[in-house]
């Protein structure tokens, strides 16, 4: 159980806090955590079954990979407007009536941070891609498994998220 939290770091992007967290025997610990902004991706899926994925270039780990379009929500903001958003701003494409595909918790361990994955199976074309991404591409449902497992995806809420859409019956 937390007890408290005192603020160490505020930036725009995260929070900082260090707690005082009672663990189940009774002991107590510091534990920094870090508070995170919910992020928002949207998995666009088209009636010959591929899916819209951008190669992203991730500095922090020095990797590439094919991801799904996402980007950040105002804690306040309607969740699947704001997938929606980020999407269209990343690819040019607009999904139509995203739904809820899952949320997961990235690292419950260390942060706060929700990802709320969207899917839709219907999107208009409405603009170009903006400067993030290098490049796009539909992928065939059934090479992406392949694809995570080569490390050609390598990040875990796209990984779950195109594994999930394989199991789940497409939105109308």
């Amino acid at each position: 159980m937390m007890l408290g939290e005192e603020p160490v770091v505020r930036t725009p992007w995260f929070r900082v806090g260090l707690a005082d967290v009672e663990l189940p025997d009774g002991r107590r610990i510091d534990h920094y955590l870090f508070r995170l902004p919910p992020v928002v991706l949207t998995a666009m899926q088209d009636d010959q079954d591929r899916v819209l994925l951008i190669l992203r270039y991730r500095f922090i780990p020095g990797t590439w990979g094919w991801e799904l379009p996402s980007g950040l929500a105002d804690p306040a903001e309607d969740f699947a407007a704001a997938a929606a958003r980020e999407t269209l701003k990343e690819t040019g494409w607009e999904p139509e009536r995203p739904e809820l595909l899952l949320r997961l918790e990235v690292s419950a361990g260390l942060t706060d941070s929700v990802h709320h994955v969207y899917r839709s199976s219907r999107a208009r074309q409405r603009g170009e891609p903006g400067f993030e991404t290098v490049r796009m591409e539909w992928f065939p449902l059934g090479d992406l498994s392949a694809m995570i497992s080569s490390g050609e995806i390598r990040a875990a809420s796209t990984s779950a998220a195109v594994l999930m859409i394989g199991s789940a019956p497409p939105p109308r």
